[in-house]
């Protein structure tokens, strides 16, 4: 096989012949290479095809006048064709300044970086993700319009939702989480007598201590950190679970047969948060009051049934069931956002744990945005 550049001629324009010598395939090379005459030629990428895979390639440059870089990309050229069809290079057959040049080159080309993407202008990225936002916001709410409309079937009897799942999801969520939620409310109680005593018993008043902590807990702390506790308890684990059944390619099979997600997973996770959520807000009340009864009694000169007292009647019973809406919102948003969180990851396995984290942060940031907004709500009210 022979290569050469048609529009040169005379015996000064580079060519290349591959011949079979005593050894194996012998690449001859004459004339001269050099970059600036623009005439040297391409090496084709079936220009090995005569040699046998597996073989040692030599050269033959004696009759080679001049060369430059353009001899030696000719021959990275030839080097990575004989890479791909696995041709070993003879290179000590070369003179040794080629040699050299030649073999700071690697056999494969390295791979360009992807192109970093560009900055948009402010405005632009910010409606971007407003947008983004908004449609996962509409999302979210058409994930709960389905979610309400599985409810009213399950009532009727005409729900694929399987009540095992329901009573295995509240059952984690709800008797299972009593011992964390349970000691975090008791030692927040804790913390609110104790910094209440310091300060009140500077004014004989150390008897409000007990109304401190319970419209306190009442109100706001009982069910804000029970809901920030199940978010990072069980919001991450339903992203989890369903994230990994995404990857092991459940989530196609329900579809293929043609069963709802929304009824069949969701759901029972929704509705376990709903239903366990108010319970462990009255649960976490009182032990958070119990908390705080601890510390008064053995810091401040109050007895046990002042403590009472004072605790029932410091708040009233539109504070409990203004708190007990909000539980049950708390514990919607956290199913909701957990479960889309999970259906929208990846399929890797490093996903799982990118999506269980999502969860978490999502989940306490928005029970914590919610609970704003309930505040304003109670404000406007008159709660």
């Amino acid at each position: 096989m022979q290569q050469s550049d048609p529009q040169t001629k005379g015996a000064s324009a580079p060519s290349w012949k591959l011949s079979t010598g005593e050894n194996g395939p012998v690449l001859s090379l004459q004339g001269s290479w050099t970059a600036r005459s623009g005439s040297i030629p391409s090496f084709p990428k079936n220009g090995l095809d005569d040699a046998p895979a597996g073989s040692v390639l030599a050269f033959d440059t004696r009759e080679t006048a001049r060369w430059d870089t353009g001899l030696i990309a000719f021959l990275w050229d030839v080097k990575r064709i004989g890479h791909d069809r696995h041709i070993t290079l003879e290179t000590q057959s070369l003179p040794a300044p080629m040699r050299q040049l030649l073999d700071l080159l690697p056999d494969v080309p390295a791979v360009k970086p992807a192109p970093r993407p560009k900055r948009l202008p402010f405005l632009e990225a910010l409606g971007g993700r407003t947008l983004s936002g908004l449609t996962e916001i509409g999302t979210v709410a058409s994930l709960g319009a389905m979610t309400v409309k599985g409810g009213f079937l399950a009532l009727s009897g005409r729900s694929r939702m399987r009540f095992v799942d329901l009573l295995t999801d509240t059952t984690n969520a709800g008797p299972y989480a009593l011992l964390i939620v349970g000691i975090v409310n008791f030692l927040v109680g804790a913390i609110l007598a104790f910094v209440g005593a310091v300060e009140l018993q500077k004014f004989a008043a150390g008897i409000y201590v007990a109304s401190l902590v319970g419209i306190a807990m009442v109100r706001e702390m009982a069910a804000v950190m029970t809901a920030i506790i199940m978010a990072g308890r069980t919001g991450g684990s339903y992203a989890a679970r369903i994230s990994t059944m995404q990857g092991n390619e459940e989530i196609d099979a329900l579809n293929v047969f043609g069963i709802p997600t929304s009824t069949y997973l969701i759901l029972p996770a929704v509705l376990s948060l709903v239903i366990t959520m108010p319970f462990l807000y009255l649960y976490g009340c009182l032990v958070g009051m119990l908390g705080g009864f601890v510390v008064a009694i053995s810091m401040l000169d109050i007895t046990a049934a002042g403590y009472f007292h004072q605790t029932v009647t410091s708040f009233g019973i539109g504070q409990f069931i203004f708190a007990f809406v909000k539980s049950i919102v708390f514990g919607a948003f956290i199913g909701l956002t957990s479960c889309r969180i999970g259906l929208k990851a990846g399929r890797s396995a490093a996903d799982v744990g990118i999506a269980a984290t999502r969860a978490v942060v999502v989940g306490i940031v928005g029970v914590i945005a919610i609970d704003a907004i309930f505040a304003v709500i109670a404000d406007v009210v008159g709660i």
